[in-house]
């Protein structure tokens, strides 16, 4: 199995927030890559890079966005099929964004938090409403650097819940 991890609109591949989470993949053996979006401002731009690269795969995939990376990996899911879907603060329902309504799939989950004043934590509650899936509001702000152990808990959980 392979994870792809989408990162957000100000921030880059290897961030440390990724590179936390891609350490708990690469501890459980799963092959870990991060496409690098910093040279697309474009939400829709930076779905098409992520598919055109997920069309060769031929593992078994499980995706991991943050804020606007959210919002790609689970455009994304509508082409591609997943195990799983783990987004950080998405940035769904954004005005801006071509796609409004999102794939309802098994096996998505969603972190986000309280404090968060760049995507609104209501915006990850409508979605998981309407998508019936699992939605932990922490506390934190967008970038949920203050919560990481929590996230990462979290994250686990995912992965061995996905794995099994």
């Amino acid at each position: 199995m392979k994870v792809y991890f989408s990162h957000g609109k100000e921030s880059g591949p290897w961030g440390s927030k990724i590179k936390r989470l891609a350490d708990l993949c690469k501890t459980r053996k799963l092959e870990v890559e991060s496409i690098d979006y910093t040279d697309v401002a474009n939400p829709d731009l930076r779905v098409e890079r992520l598919i055109t690269r997920l069309r060769k795969e031929q593992e078994d995939i499980l995706l991991v966005g943050s804020s606007m990376g959210g919002y790609v990996s689970l455009v994304a899911s509508e082409m591609i099929n997943t195990r799983g879907i783990f987004l950080l603060a998405p940035a769904l329902y954004m005005a801006s964004y071509e796609h409004q309504t999102f794939p309802s799939r098994e096996n998505i989950e969603i972190v986000h938090g309280w404090s968060d004043d760049v995507i609104p934590v209501e915006h990850s509650i409508r979605f998981a409403k309407e998508a019936d899936c699992p939605l932990h509001i922490i506390s934190g702000d967008h970038r949920l650097n203050t919560s990481i152990n929590v996230v990462a808990d979290l994250f686990e959980r995912f992965l061995d819940r996905t794995i099994e």
